[in-house]
């Protein structure tokens, strides 16, 4: 996800984006006993830490995954954005290079490098993100992301969130986030820009536990605080809902 306005960075878009697939491409490669799963959604309006990225609109996603037997993974995902009409920006991209496993019965923890691009605008939105993970007994997470250039713009912003999940049988379960965005660094304009939102969401299987590939219906009801609204403008922030169809494979 990137901001309405352009970015400031020294090394264009296509370049980078080039870089950071060319390091997946090598370090998922060479991981011992390599395994490819990937995924797939059709949701009625992409939402990103509380904002849409297309306007209301449907999205189309899909992403890829290759890990190998030492946790050491690459992904790349895509999806179509509207949030920027004057930029052009119609499709986002994100690599990822990471390392994840399991400590012992309970835990799990995951670090990553995650490349957001921007490749059909007119400006470069393009920003990198070091994020975070804990996992606790597989149902309740925690993460906490930073970035020197967040949102596209040339200044830190910090990001952390806590979610959690609850089967309530084989079929259906309940997911819930909280998240905040510490933004007062960002643009150099001293208003603290930073918000809070969070999610609750109802998901239904609709094949049986453990086939592939696997196909689930979604429905979440997003809020953010007030400053989101005043910071994205309250045609991409506040209350909202989405429906979406999403498989795994």
């Amino acid at each position: 996800m990137s901001l309405q306005v352009p970015s400031i960075h020294a090394v264009p878009a296509s370049v980078g984006a080039a870089c950071v697939g060319a390091l997946l491409l090598s370090a998922a490669f060479r991981a011992d006993a390599a395994e490819l799963s990937g995924n797939a959604a059709l949701t009625s309006d992409y939402i990103w830490r509380g904002s849409t990225q297309t306007h209301g609109d449907p999205a189309v996603q899909v992403g890829f995954k290759i890990a190998g037997d030492s946790g050491l993974y690459g992904s790349a995902w895509a999806s179509n954005v509207e949030f920027a009409p004057e930029t052009h920006a119609s499709s986002e991209f994100d690599f990822t290079l990471g390392w994840g496993r399991s400590l012992g019965a309970d835990w799990a923890i995951d670090v990553n490098v995650l490349h957001y691009a921007y490749p059909s605008t007119t400006s470069d939105l393009d920003w990198t993100e070091l994020n975070g993970t804990v996992t606790w007994k597989g149902n309740y997470w925690a993460s906490l992301g930073y970035s020197n250039e967040a949102l596209g713009y040339g200044d830190s912003g910090i990001y952390g969130l806590v979610g959690a999940k609850w089967p309530l049988n084989d079929r259906l379960r309940f997911e819930a986030i909280a998240g905040y965005y510490d933004l007062k660094d960002l643009d150099g304009d001293h208003r603290d820009d930073s918000y809070a939102h969070g999610s609750l969401s109802a998901v239904w299987a609709l094949t049986a536990a453990g086939s592939k590939p696997a196909v689930e219906a979604r429905f979440t009801a997003h809020t953010t605080s007030s400053r989101a609204e005043d910071f994205f403008g309250d045609e991409l922030a506040g209350s909202r809902v989405e429906a979406a169809l999403q498989t795994s494979f």
